[in-house]
């Protein structure tokens, strides 16, 4: 026995597609937002190094982002002049990997994600094929003072 139309007419749905294809949330591009352009930073590439800055309080706040391949030694040094980088880094690797070396010999490592401290006298370079992340606080000149990190790295 066939069942009658009922005269109501029966709503398809559309086809569903793959997750990969939806579309982002509201608001939201579908670029990468950790590389996402920061409403008034101050952006500057140096030795290939993307900079993002802004100012936050009496210090700053930066994204930088290192490139595959970047090492201190060979990308930064010919531009700073000194044999070593003497700026200490306080802040979160929120992508990718790097690893270091003090004057001394000492090393360091870090995968995201980690908290980074690290002190001034070192060289660094990124690890693998992917860049690697950094938000940083900073307070220029004084930031190993600020964060109460030495001049240079020492053993106590």
């Amino acid at each position: 026995m066939k069942k009658k139309k009922s005269g109501k007419s029966r709503r398809r749905r559309a086809p569903r597609r793959a997750l990969s294809k939806r579309r982002a949330p509201s608001g939201h591009s579908g670029r990468d937002q950790l590389l996402a352009p920061i409403t008034g930073a101050d952006r500057r590439t140096v030795a290939g190094v993307t900079v993002d800055t802004l100012r936050a309080a009496n210090g700053r706040v930066k994204r930088l982002v290192y490139p595959p391949g970047f090492r201190w030694s060979t990308h930064m040094k010919p531009l700073v002049g000194t044999s070593l980088c003497m700026h200490g880094h306080v802040g979160f690797l929120a992508r990718g990997h790097i690893r270091g070396q003090y004057g001394d010999g000492c090393s360091f490592e870090h995968a995201a994600p980690s908290v980074v401290v690290i002190e001034p006298g070192h060289d660094a370079w990124v690890v693998g094929g992917e860049a690697a992340v950094l938000i940083q606080f900073d307070a220029e000149g004084a930031t190993a003072r600020q964060f109460g990190l030495p001049d240079a790295h020492r053993h106590a």
